[in-house]
């Protein structure tokens, strides 16, 4: 007979704003249907196509089920089953030889697979900082963006999503929220059916710009000159709010001559737009206060990012917008949830912390930072690298360097992964880590306000393991005796949020586990009286921390590093620009093994406009080289006027060997650095294409 269906709650751990509350069917064990939980607010009982299918990656007849040896050359993906002590006894002699030597030689690397904070960077972080190894810079994807909203409002803060059902104008920068941000266009689709105009910033036209009034096609990395050009409009034809500006921002007469020196024509210029676009923009914007926007992160992944980050935030302070619940702006409201960050990760456990720190190593620079051969200004080459919650070998950019570095035969690798990835191909040691069905977890978001729990809703598959208890095995066989790093999941859950805070009144760890979720407590309009989280508590357009360290304490446009104005010459040797955001079927590089999203997916495509495939002598369907000095890949073209003139676009992220040519986006994307954060700097890329 067979055992009853039961049904258990989770969360989606992945690496996307709207964490959504899931549902799961259980039969015999196994997880056989995950659906969204329709008493969650954000989710309303929604979930993204990639996600109803998360049952079949869970149970997926290539998940990863026991500890695996390499047996093959690096990248061959050869490997042989060991036990869970051989492996830890492997990884423990390796390790702890290399730890009592050089410890900065032992570097850690993980990102977003998954969001959760004790999945994520609990008891790994405690790991690496009890070894004294080098430290990962995770500035993969956000920290731009997170280092404008810092300088601007003091953290990573906005308007609440729900609220954006209400505005009159919605502008949707740089995002494209129908592949990567459901619920909010849940939410805009609702104000647009009450009379709201949704414009869409961005240079290319994707799903979300074809369905709003208005698609504003800018070249890209120069949303910067764009927003300076609107805030001319609006201080020359004072569309302002001045008591908000005198009460509750700083520096508006030195972001007033900043602006002064972007007119319209100069900014529509830099963008490659007309100039009454910017000015009858900024006037639509002007006309009410309850104009909201909508910021992602694919404008900020340019040299200037972290500045145009800055100058569009200025928005909604200077017309008063943050007086409405539905006026504002949000990129991520992550700062609201208050994270316990240091009992999570314990830096203290570094020797010689807080005086001293362990090197820091950016992870965009990971290529390099492996094929270095160590000196007195770097530190002890890297002679171990352990992988989790992370797909390097795919994700991060100058691709070629990247594998060359994981290539090397004298680099001890560990990867903990569900799938033989990409990555996984290198490794050493590859185990098998549990998924979010399989284990405890805590969540905050980025794209709403609730912090959140997930359950176990079935046993782990096979003999894998969560990434908390692989890190405690590696402790417990490297002798490491820090009673921290043997602390329960559940002990690591409870000690994730400051329960004392006042947007967690009511709320403990005992009514979180009971409820699922709970909402911060927080005012409908959170900056309609000021109180932003700066040392001023006001709306920064001038920022004295930023004048501290040197920099330019308004924001300014930068010309993308490789484009006609920043790099002549090589624009003149690759003359297109190259965007690679997110295939509405990938999330990341995760995704692309489940072959029903994958075969949706197709192949790997490159949009390019008319005019360019004419010049090419392409045609729609050719199978193309794009190309530059850092590496090259194939696509299939397709000729669309969705790529304004000049832009190619191949959505991403492929992994490299389940593309035809076994390469991905990544083999042209560049090391180089954003402004502000340290960030990748994925779309500022220039390429040329030819016909195969």
């Amino acid at each position: 007979m067979n055992a009853p269906t039961e049904f258990a709650r989770a969360v989606c751990p992945h690496d996307c704003p709207d964490t959504c509350a899931m549902r799961v069917t259980i039969e015999d064990g196994r997880a056989v249907k995950v659906v969204g939980d329709p008493d969650h607010p954000p989710t309303q009982g929604a979930l993204c196509a990639k996600v109803t299918r998360y049952a079949e990656r869970v149970h997926h007849p290539n998940r990863l089920t026991t500890p695996l040896k390499r047996v093959g050359r690096k990248g061959e993906g050869r490997f042989a089953p060991i036990s869970w002590d051989e492996a830890f006894e492997l990884a423990a002699a390796r390790l702890s030889e290399i730890a009592n030597r050089a410890p900065e030689a032992i570097v850690p690397y993980s990102y977003a697979g998954t969001m959760g904070l004790v999945q994520g960077d609990s008891i790994a972080q405690r790991f690496f900082h009890k070894l004294g190894a080098s430290q990962l810079d995770r500035t993969i994807c956000a920290a731009a963006g997170a280092a404008g909203l810092k300088y601007t409002y003091g953290a990573s803060l906005g308007m609440l999503t729900e609220f954006f059902a209400e505005s009159e104008v919605i502008l949707i920068w740089g995002s494209n929220p129908i592949a990567s941000n459901l619920h909010f266009w849940t939410r805009a689709q609702e104000a647009k059916r009450r009379g709201a105009r949704l414009i869409a910033i961005d240079p290319y036209r994707s799903l979300t710009a074809e369905k709003c009034h208005q698609h504003v096609a800018l070249k890209p990395g120069t949303d910067g000159a764009f927003a300076l050009g609107m805030i001319n409009v609006l201080i020359t034809e004072n569309l302002l709010d001045h008591a908000y500006i005198a009460a509750h921002t700083l520096g508006f007469d030195e972001l007033k001559a900043r602006a002064l020196t972007y007119p319209p024509s100069r900014a529509a210029q830099i963008c490659g737009v007309d100039e009454q676009v910017i000015v009858d923009l900024a006037r639509l914007y002007g006309s009410t206060k309850k104009a909201a926007i909508r910021m992602n992160y694919g404008l900020q992944r340019v040299r200037g990012g972290g500045n145009a980050v800055r100058a569009i935030a200025c928005l909604p302070s200077l017309t008063g917008a943050w007086r409405e619940r539905a006026g504002g702006m949000l990129l991520s409201s992550g700062g609201w949830a208050p994270v316990d960050s240091h009992a999570m990760q314990r830096p203290d456990l570094m020797p010689g912390w807080p005086a001293q720190a362990s090197r820091v190593i950016n992870m965009n620079a990971i290529g390099d930072a492996l094929l270095h051969q160590g000196d007195a200004t770097f530190g002890p080459k890297v002679e171990a690298i352990i992988v989790y919650n992370s797909n390097p070998v795919a994700v991060a950019p100058d691709s070629e360097r990247v594998a060359a570095g994981f290539a090397r035969e004298d680099l001890f690798t560990i990867v903990l992964e569900h799938f033989q990835t990409d990555t996984a191909d290198y490794a050493d040691l590859l185990l098998p880590a549990t998924t979010q069905l399989e284990h405890l977890d805590v969540h905050k978001s980025y794209g709403h306000t609730h912090v959140m729990v997930n359950l176990p809703a079935i046993a782990p598959v096979g003999d894998a393991r969560p990434n908390t208890e692989i890190f405690r095995g590696l402790a417990r066989h490297m002798g490491l005796q820090e009673p921290a790093l043997y602390d329960s999941d559940e002990a690591i859950a409870q000690s994730a949020f400051r329960w004392n805070d006042k947007t967690l009144e009511g709320v403990s760890w005992d009514s979180l586990k009971k409820t699922g979720w709970a909402a911060l407590n927080l005012p409908d309009a959170p900056f309609a009286e000021g109180g932003f989280r700066t040392p001023s508590g006001k709306c920064e357009f001038f920022s004295e921390r930023l004048a501290q360290q040197g920099l330019d304490p308004l924001p300014d446009y930068l010309p993308p590093y490789e484009s006609a104005e920043g790099a002549p010459e090589l624009a003149a040797r690759y003359p297109l620009a190259m965007i690679s955001p997110p295939a509405r079927n990938f999330l990341n590089s995760t995704f692309v093994n489940i072959e029903s999203l994958r075969s949706t997916e197709g192949e790997p495509h490159l949009d390019m406009h008319p005019a360019d495939a004419q010049q090419r002598n392409i045609v729609d369907g050719d199978q193309v080289r794009i190309f530059n000095d850092r590496g090259a890949m194939q696509a299939r073209a397709r000729v669309t006027d969705k790529a304004r003139e000049g832009l190619v676009v191949g959505l991403s992220i492929w992994w490299k060997k389940l593309a035809p040519d076994g390469r991905n986006a990544n083999q042209v994307t560049s090391q180089a650095l954003t402004d502000l954060g340290g960030s990748a700097t994925f779309y500022d890329c220039l390429v040329e294409v030819e016909r195969v």
